[in-house]
């Protein structure tokens, strides 16, 4: 069945449910993925995400990102959508501190060649660290200039399984379709929230999870009607 979300409505109104939902702690992370997509299932246009979007899913993005302890996005979605720092509105951070969470969740960024520029609005809150996971082998240069803003993390594996090992708690996976098909592919994708949008976008556009192909079944826990796109949420079982 259901519900209907009016465009402009307040975030105070998804909030609760949002951060209501079953999320288990422990032992081992909680990997949500938040994405939107076309009818045709493309995740972007005009190389980026923003033109399939509306009001509702902007609320809904943003009561999403209160929810974890970790924010996971690809270095190609920070830089085709020009991130900026993590903030929150106050009753967000009210409701985290209710449960005894941080402030604000921290970003987490995956990029195996460190393909970041150290000047990007991504890393201009010093009071909030990003952290950037890499890849061990890069050029030394580069990672310098970026521990100049950032803390950096090289591994000797970045897969889905090492990148989500160096989190604990719940983890918000922001995209893109390479990152969302690594954790497909080593299983661990607990949550997927996605946005429906009522556009035909056609092009190239990669789906929602892209690499090797895995079966996984999921069931359906929450589907809102907004005023243009549908919101569901589906669960491991």
């Amino acid at each position: 069945m259901l519900s209907s979300l009016s465009t402009g409505e307040p975030i105070t109104d998804l909030l609760g449910e949002v951060m209501a939902e079953p999320r288990p702690k422990g032992p081992g992370p909680w990997v949500m993925i938040n994405m939107i997509t076309s009818l045709d299932g493309g995740t972007t246009v005009s190389g980026g995400s923003t033109g399939l979007g509306d009001a509702d899913d902007r609320a809904l993005f943003h009561a999403l990102r209160a929810v974890p302890d970790f924010i996971l996005v690809g270095a190609g979605t920070v830089r085709s959508e020009d991130y900026r720092p993590l903030s929150l509105a106050e009753n967000a951070v009210d409701a985290r501190r209710s449960r005894g969470a941080s402030r604000i969740p921290r970003l987490v960024i995956v990029s195996g060649r460190l393909s970041l520029d150290p000047g990007a609005r991504v890393f201009t809150d010093p009071d909030n660290p990003v952290l950037i996971l890499g890849r061990m082998g890069g050029d030394p240069a580069t990672a310098e200039a970026l521990a100049e803003v950032a803390e950096v993390r090289l591994l000797d594996v970045l897969d889905g399984s090492a990148i989500v090992g160096e989190l604990n708690g719940i983890v918000l996976c922001e995209g893109g379709p390479q990152l969302n098909g690594e954790l497909a592919a080593h299983g661990l994708i607990d949550e997927i929230n996605w946005t429906v949008a009522p556009l035909v976008v056609s092009g190239d556009s990669k789906r929602m999870v892209a690499g090797p192909a895995t079966v996984r079944e999921m069931r359906l826990t929450r589907a809102w009607q907004g005023d243009r796109s549908l919101f569901l949420r589906y669960v491991g079982p």
